[in-house]
């Protein structure tokens, strides 16, 4: 999207980030999956082109993975959703979700924010950690 803006949605808290499980792929190296849907309202912006995007760190470097576009409806709503896969060197910090749209100051309702990881760690009685 040229000239695109970026709108912050919503940020993803410490304790969803951490509960993934880590998965090991030949190309990517290791990565961990996340279900995200956005439930948004955006005032004046009907058949307009956005996309979802999720930002985080890793270590000291700013990742973002696209995750699902389309045009808003007619009713100024769209949902946006789909399984995010991050790859991972060190750990997922400050992971975040991001609206893109080639308008600059887009207003917008969030009315729902969903994330939650695909395979969840859990952690045992003995304190170390089992996979779901």
């Amino acid at each position: 999207m040229p000239n695109a803006h970026d709108t912050l949605i919503g940020q993803v808290p410490a304790h969803i980030t951490q509960s993934a499980r880590l998965h090991l792929t030949t190309y990517d190296g290791r990565v961990a999956e996340f279900n995200i849907a956005a439930w948004l309202h955006l005032p004046g912006q009907a058949n307009t082109l956005v996309s979802l995007q999720v930002s985080y760190h890793d270590g000291k470097e700013l990742r973002s993975v696209n995750l699902d576009h389309a045009k808003v409806g007619a009713q100024d709503r769209i949902l946006l959703s789909g399984v995010a896969r991050l790859p991972v060197a060190h750990r997922i910090e400050d992971m975040q979700i991001r609206l893109r749209s080639a308008l600059p100051h887009v207003a917008v309702k969030v009315e729902e924010l969903f994330v939650q990881a695909v395979e969840p760690v859990l952690a045992n009685a003995s304190g170390d950690q089992a996979y779901a």
